[in-house]
């Protein structure tokens, strides 16, 4: 039995010690702030593609546009904090709940919408965010976007330093994804996956299909908003070019090319796709067309991605003390 905790135990210690302690030690070691802004920019992709994992992976709808709720929660953030005072622990919960609520008014006359017609449909939402975010200069800036002049402060301790803004991204992703993980691995999981199978045969068990997707679509949305409001504290200036389609490809993309329906696929894909054009930057454009070999590589050989979704519940079942027991007292879910 202990031999059995330990062995559970010892995935998670292992991820919480990379992050937290590895990561960290590494970036403290060389200090400088390239490497801080990799770090950073590596974990705010990982929870952007984790998010879209629940829309696009769990509940299989095709979603191109998500960053647009990635720039809801930014400005969000950022315009609470400077023409309000609001601090980093408030702005970046307030970041969420402003991105998920703008996912619910444009879910709601789109979620009838399926296969081809879903995707168009969250296309052109993202291109309508973009735009108002680019021309509503009274409000967003337009072109010239909006500088925080405040850091990252916690009960009114500053955080100013770049290994102090690496913790309080580092804490607040890998919380997010660990909801996102619990979400996943739940009854809630199961329906969003049966919705991604046959929405008609999960309507017909009585789940209301609708609700299910407004629902995942905000949640998604929330944790894109959290994602968000991490880059304009840690940069100090969005603009709407940060949050254009080329993001919300980019986002799916590394949930694809990890594995559609895998979360630890989805943080793997984005830690590739942002770690490996920069492990290139030597070679010039060239890095542009190794990174598409690469894709298009582990598209053809690797259809499934480069952890699936069978990969990743296995993981997760033997690692996380979610496992089915497979012993005569059958359970569902967690244990």
């Amino acid at each position: 039995m202990s031999d059995s905790l330990a062995k559970r135990a010892g995935a998670p210690a292992a991820l919480i010690g990379l992050v937290l302690v590895v990561v960290p030690s590494v970036l403290a070691y060389y200090d400088k702030g390239y490497f801080y802004q990799l770090a950073t920019l590596s974990l705010i992709y990982a929870l952007l593609a984790s998010s879209l994992h629940l829309v696009t992976g769990a509940a299989g709808l095709l979603h191109l546009g998500q960053a647009a709720f990635y720039g809801v929660g930014a400005y969000v953030a950022a315009l609470a904090g400077v023409h309000y005072g609001i601090p980093f622990i408030l702005g970046v919960p307030l970041a969420g709940i402003g991105a998920a609520l703008a996912a619910v008014l444009v879910a709601l006359p789109t979620m009838r919408l399926v296969s081809i017609y879903f995707a168009v449909a969250t296309l052109a939402i993202g291109e309508m965010v973009y735009l108002v975010l680019l021309n509503w200069v009274g409000l967003t800036g337009g072109p010239n976007g909006v500088v925080m002049f405040s850091g990252i402060d916690l009960f009114g301790y500053d955080l100013g330093t770049r290994l102090g803004a690496y913790f309080a991204v580092a804490i607040t992703v890998s919380v997010s994804i660990w909801v996102i993980h619990r979400l996943t691995h739940s009854y809630y999981g199961n329906a969003l996956r049966a919705l991604r199978e046959d929405d008609q045969c999960t309507d017909a068990m009585g789940i209301d299909t609708i609700r299910l997707k407004v629902g995942v679509f905000a949640i998604s949305a929330f944790f894109a908003g959290v994602a968000g409001a991490l880059w304009a504290y840690t940069t100090g200036y969005i603009s709407p070019e940060d949050f254009s389609f080329s993001a919300s490809i980019l986002i799916l993309a590394m949930v694809v090319v990890g594995g559609l329906g895998s979360l630890p696929g989805a943080i793997i894909g984005a830690l590739l796709l942002i770690l490996l054009p920069e492990a290139l930057r030597g070679i010039g454009n060239l890095r542009n067309i190794t990174v598409g070999i690469t894709m298009l590589s582990v598209i053809i050989f690797l259809p499934r991605g480069l952890m699936g979704e069978v990969s990743a519940l296995h993981f997760f079942r033997s690692r996380f003390a979610s496992a089915w027991p497979g012993s005569g007292t059958r359970k569902v879910g967690w244990r």
